[in-house]
Formats: C-alpha cells, structure tokens, sequence
C-alpha cells in the first residue's frame, strides 16, 4: 500500500461535474492498493494517518495531528502510484492490487479512518475525478508499505 498524504487548507474531487467528496482542511489522502495488502496493515495505514505529528501546534512547529486539529481527510483512489516507469516509456501497472480487491482495501482503509475518529470523504473509485487542492505548506508526506 502507498499513501501520498498532501497537507492541505483545502481539497476537493469532482466527477462528472459535480463535487463528491471535500476537506476544508486536513489531508488528501492518494491511496494505491496494491497484491498482498492485508486488513492489518490498512488499519496500520489509517492509525498512522490519524496519528501523523505534521500540523502546526502553537509553536508554528509540526507536533498535531488530524485527530489534534480536528481537520478530515478526502480520501482518493489512485492506482498510478503502482506505476512502473523505470523500462520504456509507457508506465506498467501490474504492481497495482486488481480492482475488486484494490475497492475492498481502499473502503478498509476509509472505513477505519472513521474508526479512528477522523472524518473522512472520498471520491468515486474507478472514475475519472479532477482534485483541486491548495496543499499548505507545501507538505507532502510518503506512507510506504511495499516492503512490510
């Protein structure tokens, strides 16, 4: 599983014109599920999200979480962060988790978001979406599971 968390003030995605999903701050989550993703290590991902030190505490220094700064996450599937682009130049996505599964794991990861107490929103999976964000900071922050 890969996570691309972007800090943002403000996030939203569309689908076919019309907006499904916003955050009027906290995170946008990308999320790439990929073969040999396990329940467990998305609950990881999600504790770790929720958890994540990297908002501005009183200090302006990065030491508060979501949960901290009551902010949401809007979670969106993006298989192209499986994307092998190292040979040719046209990307392979065979590292990505084939969709009914990649659904199921992505949902999983929403779901115990909530759990955590985070709320979340979320665009369509397997639609093109277009996100608008304004990403603060900017802060980008990288959760890779491939190698556990």
């Amino acid at each position: 599983m890969r996570i691309v968390l972007q800090r943002v003030t403000f996030a939203s995605v569309e689908v076919r014109e019309r907006i499904v999903g916003r955050t009027d701050g906290g995170f946008l989550a990308l999320v790439c599920a990929e073969p040999g993703d396990t329940p467990e290590l998305v609950a990881k991902a999600a504790r770790k999200t929720a958890k994540l030190r990297v908002f501005s505490d009183e200090n302006d220094r990065m030491n508060r979480s979501i949960l901290d700064t009551g902010g949401s996450v809007l979670a969106v599937s993006q298989f192209t962060l499986a994307a092998d682009c190292l040979s040719g130049n046209r990307p392979s996505f065979s590292n990505a988790a084939p969709p009914d599964e990649a659904r199921a794991l992505f949902d999983a990861y929403v779901e115990a978001l909530r759990a955590e107490g985070v709320k979340t929103e979320t665009g369509e999976f397997g639609e093109h979406m277009r996100v608008s964000l304004l990403n603060d900071g900017p802060a980008t922050f990288l959760l890779d599971y491939r190698a556990q």
